[in-house]
């Protein structure tokens, strides 16, 4: 089986160089793909900023030149291998010689344009054509762009799909369009609102929107939430559109790297059986560290962040000094705005013993906070997915978060009712609702303390590993490339037409076996019931004493009469083509003489009561025909075809008992022949007939 081969284009990859999420997802995530399926590499930028340890390790390959717009520009590729991933930079000292990957935007526009370029430009030099190029945030987001322009004429980058990924929507790659223009080199036809333009300016990232066959974010919640005006950064209505492929997968972690029973950065090491024990060591030894107050009972609260709004620190800032009064410790790991760096600076000297702020970034004190503390305070105004939540998940340190983004996919609320859950959470932007959240924590570590310790088993055993997102991953590229999941020798189309016919076999008997027994009942029944209906016609036009003499000469009396009745239908069909008022009137006729014939009680009375019924019956029938020919004859008719529905009668009929109460139903369907103004005189004749022959009767019977 031949392997797909991926291609992720990012800026950052862990370990070479990272300033956020995005270096872990595309420096972890394609050692957990299967190896045996997927040929997965990355290609970034070499900064000169990197450590020396990975820049020793790098290998030229080649260099050539390429053309950016009016400019000719150097681009040498190097490569190395990390865990049996390859790894290629781009090269040029003119864009990546800086002293940190992001600088000014205009810059960065014109340096990861040339970045996009050259990686497309770099493939056939590398002997690498991926299936899919994999582009993260709008640093990458010209390669779509790019190959739907230039390349797309060439052979050898035809049927390329793209996937765009969304780490933050908020950074978008936003600059003037008349530079922009002059700087990345493609047609003007691109520099349309419905492409790259946006409100006057050019927008990588719509860009990349645009042009990706697929649009994903890292959680399912993100997706939806950045479709709203709230969340959308201006592209909503865009993200509206292109709906239909985007979707959201949730990021993961290394549990090789963040986890508690091997991290080297804790003193004591502990897992989901001791783990009540040895952190509590962890928490003493880290307050010793930070001089803090001493004490292994004390609920520490920690905070490993980029100092900014986006994290919800305007929040703790309008309650942190009550938040302080709590028995409560807070260490603060981070940088960012300078109003918040002042603010934990401040309340440090406040609060000594209690608040450590520690305005800076370690990886080893970030881990000594996951495994030392015993919650983790995350209120963020939005957050795409949020790595840090995870890693206190996995070292047991219990989340209090906004149920946002990628926090409320990852964190379930703490229900103590039912002792479920693996954090706190709380919905609205709100400053006290987040206070209250946190003293709702308190009281539970401090009043319920076994519920406590379920709570930070629960949350140990939870599953963000990057196998379950590289399992998605797997699915969203061969859903992309056409195969069906789990993918195997044909691709979907293929087993989707040779599958149909067999299909089809396997169920066509089932169903013609139950259509043709259906069949049959139904037959079995309209045979049946016509000719019950046709004895108890032509049994009350003729001679009824010759139905109740003997058992026996019912049973031939319906014999004969269904052969007749088949006859006189074949005879009914004729004359309904020809004469299709007379055709609907014969069903009147019979419904109208069942009445008398089931009431029969007696022989002779029947025969009495039957002759005149008979006569003024026909006249009934004759006389309406003949006046209302010209006048919408057949709507009376049409009253009267429901009683061709009386089917239920051919089930009581073998009731005799019952029938002479339905039997009159037929009579009262006739009265709409008062809709017939001009034939209120024969219904007075109708009915005095019948009324008298009923009182004979029932003197004879008397």
């Amino acid at each position: 089986m031949a392997r797909e081969k991926i291609l992720f284009v990012t800026s950052e990859a862990v370990p070479f160089i990272k300033t956020g999420g995005l270096a872990d997802v595309a420096g972890t995530l394609p050692k957990y793909f299967d190896r045996e399926k997927y040929d997965v590499r990355v290609i970034l930028p070499k900064y000169a900023c990197m450590k020396g340890e990975w820049k020793d390790k790098l290998q030229y390959r080649t260099h050539f030149e390429m053309q950016l717009a009016w400019r000719n520009m150097y681009v040498g590729i190097l490569e190395t291998e990390i865990d049996g991933i390859p790894f290629y930079f781009i090269d040029n000292e003119y864009y990546f010689s800086g002293g940190w990957p992001y600088e000014d935007i205009r810059w960065d526009i014109e340096k990861f344009a040339f970045f996009s370029r050259a990686v497309l430009s770099a493939l056939p030099s590398i002997d690498f054509r991926p299936d899919i190029i994999h582009c993260h945030d709008w640093q990458a987001a010209l390669v779509p762009v790019y190959l739907n322009d230039a390349f797309q004429s060439n052979p050898f980058y035809q049927n390329i799909k793209t996937v765009m990924t969304i780490h933050n929507l908020r950074f978008q790659g936003i600059y003037d369009k008349n530079i922009i223009r002059d700087i990345i080199g493609i047609s003007d036809s691109y520099f349309t609102p419905d492409k790259l333009e946006a409100y006057g300016d050019v927008n990588l990232l719509k860009g990349g929107i645009v042009y990706a066959d697929r649009v994903t974010t890292v959680s399912d919640t993100y997706a939806e939430e950045i479709k709203t005006e709230f969340y959308g950064e201006k592209l909503n209505q865009l993200l509206q559109a292109r709906s239909n492929v985007l979707s959201g997968i949730v990021n993961g972690i290394d549990y090789n790297i963040f986890n508690p029973e091997t991290d080297i950065h804790l003193p004591y090491k502990f897992n989901t059986q001791n783990v009540t024990t040895e952190k509590a060591k962890n928490k003493v030894e880290l307050q010793r560290q930070l001089g803090l107050r001493e004490d292994p009972n004390v609920m520490m609260i920690g905070i490993v962040s980029r100092l900014t709004d986006q994290k919800g620190f305007d929040l703790i800032e309008c309650v942190l000094d009550e938040i302080c009064q709590d028995e409560v410790q807070i260490v603060v790991l981070g940088t960012g705005e300078e109003r918040y760096e002042n603010m934990f600076r401040y309340y440090a000297w406040k609060y000594a013993g209690k608040v450590s702020a520690n305005i800076y970034y370690s990886d080893e004190l970030s881990h000594k906070i996951y495994g030392s503390c015993d919650a983790f305070l995350m209120p963020s105004l939005f957050e795409p997915c949020g790595l840090s939540q995870i890693m206190s998940l996995r070292y047991g340190t219990i989340p209090i978060v906004r149920e946002t983004g990628g926090l409320k996919d990852t964190v379930i609320p703490f229900n103590e009712f039912e002792n479920s859950g693996t954090g706190f959470s709380f919905r609205n932007y709100n400053a006290h609702e987040m206070m209250a959240t946190v003293r709702y924590a308190e009281r539970i570590f401090y009043d319920q303390k076994e519920q406590w310790n379920n709570l930070v088993k629960r949350a140990m055993e939870a599953d963000f590993s990057w196998n379950a997102s590289a399992e998605k991953y797997e699915i969203l590229y061969d859903h992309l490339l056409g195969w069906y999941w789990p993918r195997g020798e044909k691709k979907a189309e293929e087993a989707a037409v040779e599958a149909a016919p067999v299909q089809v076999e396997e169920k066509t008997p089932e169903k013609e076996a139950v259509e043709v027994k259906a069949a049959e009942e139904k037959e079995v029944v309209e045979e049946k019931a016509p000719a019950k209906k046709a004895t108890t016609r032509k049994a009350s036009t003729k001679k009824t004493t010759t139905e109740k003499k003997t058992a026996t000469a019912k049973k031939t009396t319906t014999r004969r009469t269904t052969a007749k009745k088949k006859a006189e239908e074949e005879t009914a069909e004729a004359v309904k083509t020809e004469e299709p008022a007379k055709a609907e009137e014969k069903p009147a006729a019979p419904a109208a003489e069942k009445v008398p014939a089931k009431r029969r009680t007696r022989k002779t009375t029947a025969k009495k009561v039957e002759e005149p019924v008979k006569t003024e019956e026909l006249k009934k029938v004759e006389e309406p025909v003949k006046a209302e020919e010209p006048v919408k004859a057949e709507e009376p008719v049409k009253v009267e075809e429901p009683v061709k529905t009386e089917e239920p009668v051919k089930a009581e009929e073998p009731v005799k008992a019952e029938e002479p109460a339905k039997a009159e139903e037929p009579v009262k369907t006739e009265e709409p022949a008062k809709v017939e103004e001009p034939v209120k005189a024969e219904e007075s004749k109708k009915a005095a007939p019948a009324k008298r022959a009923g009182r004979r009767g029932s003197r004879k019977k008397k």
